[in-house]
């Protein structure tokens, strides 16, 4: 089981890489000409200078600006003259150098005294460095964390983030980040994706890696009559899951056994459902669900898990071919009206697929729909891919494309340029195969063929044993949580 790769650590300065939590607080206690009390933490705590004088301004009647200015000088002052790494600080910094992790400083104080904690701790340490100047809002708005993460070119859910305060925890989240919190002053609870420690010492690149979520990447492929259309098709189905590095594969089209010989062969579990669905899985699956005789059209799914607790729910459909939306369109001139009522058997299978998908955990729909989307066509509101999208499911595809016409990533058909019925008309292409999800992140998701597959009727010797595309989402998962 795999997890995202470290792309970038994204560091907070005070109180998590320097003790300067402390020089803060004292800095507005200077100001404010009173001591601090845990009740004054929330407005004092991981915030910008402009908040905390705002907020003295509130209860003082001093302008904010001469706050503002009152308490970057005493904070400066205090900066220069007792900076203090926090304990494992620098080592974790030395590791992260030594394997090639980038790490960016991201910090809600001003540029003034970052450049100065900077110069202490060396600026060569860091790639990246996002100040309360450089965004329009700073902590806890994810602003600063993603644009650390935007010109470091990395994506926030691979990246993790080390704060010591529940303002940075919330911001780094925001952004999509896996988080480390080291609490310097106020404590910080443990949550899914947030790990708490009471220090940096033994803090290693292997165990910031481990904080990062699983990935699970989800096939949908129709086996065009189980493959038996090309020469060898079994071991060339094989080649495609392994090359591929796929977990869970839905299958549409399965003729009978492909599910459990698939399976056999890659020491993985699987689910068949009549003779024509099924569903195979490196995870173990701990149960069967839906009709296990359902017919050639309908869906199937099983329930695997992931580690030792995550459980997801993939179901398989294969919906009705006739009539086919995309023909009646192109050969037939049919209007948007009629290509829509012509769905009603299809969107019946889809509606009894939805009702029996449970709610409870993550799911993951995958299928040969026989239906163009309704987010690719915009004369044509296809009314399959809209209920599943009412139903709360979003397209994997179109989240990682959102554009239909640069990429519109045709699943139907790479054999069949020509249509079947000798008249040299060219057979409409379109996205009918889906990898639909609800209540899971997307990471990446593309169309798959390999090789070169030559057209209908000459594809006995192709590569690619199918006259479908496949569709591959790469889904992110939660990582677990650490108590001190």
């Amino acid at each position: 089981m795999a997890r995202l790769p470290l792309q970038a650590v994204l560091f907070d300065m005070d109180g998590t890489l320097v003790d300067t939590e402390r020089l803060w607080w004292e800095a507005v206690e200077q100001v404010a000409g009173r001591a601090l009390t845990e009740a004054d933490q929330p407005e004092v705590l991981g915030r910008p200078v402009e908040h905390t004088a705002a907020w003295l301004a509130a209860a003082t009647g001093t302008l904010a600006a001469d706050l503002a200015d009152a308490l970057h000088r005493e904070f400066a002052d205090r900066v220069r003259t007792g900076i203090v790494p926090r304990p494992g600080a620098l080592d974790l910094l030395d590791a992260l150098a030594r394997e090639g992790v980038p790490t960016a400083l991201v910090t809600a104080s001003p540029r003034a005294v970052a450049d100065t904690v900077l110069a202490a701790l060396g600026a060569s340490r860091f790639a990246v460095s996002v100040t309360a100047d450089d965004t329009e809002h700073t902590k806890p708005a994810p602003d600063p964390y993603l644009a650390a993460c935007r010109t470091l070119g990395v994506d926030p859910t691979a990246c993790v983030a080390v704060e010591d305060t529940q303002t940075g925890v919330t911001s780094a989240e925001a952004a999509g980040c896996a988080v480390l919190a080291v609490p310097s002053l106020a404590p910080i609870e443990a949550a899914p994706g947030r790990t708490v420690l009471a220090s940096l010492e033994d803090v290693t690149p292997a165990r910031l890696r481990a904080l990062l979520p699983y990935e699970l990447r989800v096939m949908s492929w129709n086996l065009w009559y189980g493959g038996t259309k090309v020469r060898d098709h079994r071991t060339k189905q094989l080649k495609v899951i392994t090359e591929t590095g796929v977990d869970v594969v839905g299958l549409q089209e399965t003729y009978g056994t492909a599910a459990q010989e698939l399976a056999d062969a890659l020491g993985w579990h699987h689910h068949r459902a009549g003779e024509n669905l099924g569903i195979i899985s490196r995870h173990p699956i701990t149960a069967r669900l839906g009709d296990p005789d359902v017919g050639f059209y309908g869906a199937a799914g099983a329930r695997i898990r992931v580690g030792a607790a995550t459980e997801v729910d993939i179901w398989t459909t294969h919906l009705d071919c006739e009539p086919y939306g995309p023909y009646e369109s192109a050969f037939d001139g049919l209007p948007a009206d009629e290509l829509i009522a012509h769905e009603d058997v299809r969107l019946e299978q889809l509606r009894d697929t939805l009702d029996r998908i449970d709610d409870t955990v993550p799911v993951v729909l995958v299928g040969d729909f026989n239906s163009p989307s309704h987010q690719d066509c915009p004369d044509v509101e296809w009314p399959v891919t809209k209920a599943a999208a009412e139903a709360g499911f979003s397209d994997s595809y179109r989240e990682a494309h959102p554009d239909p016409v640069r990429e519109p990533g045709h699943t139907w058909s790479p054999v069949h340029t020509e249509h079947e019925d000798g008249s040299g008309r060219p057979e409409p292409q379109d996205r009918i195969d889906f990898v639909l999800h609800r209540g899971l992140g997307v990471l990446d998701s593309r169309t798959y063929v390999s090789g070169r597959p030559r057209p209908w009727p000459d594809v006995e010797d192709n590569e690619w044993p199918s006259d479908h595309a496949a569709v591959i989402t790469t889904f992110s998962l939660g990582s677990g949580a650490e108590p001190v």
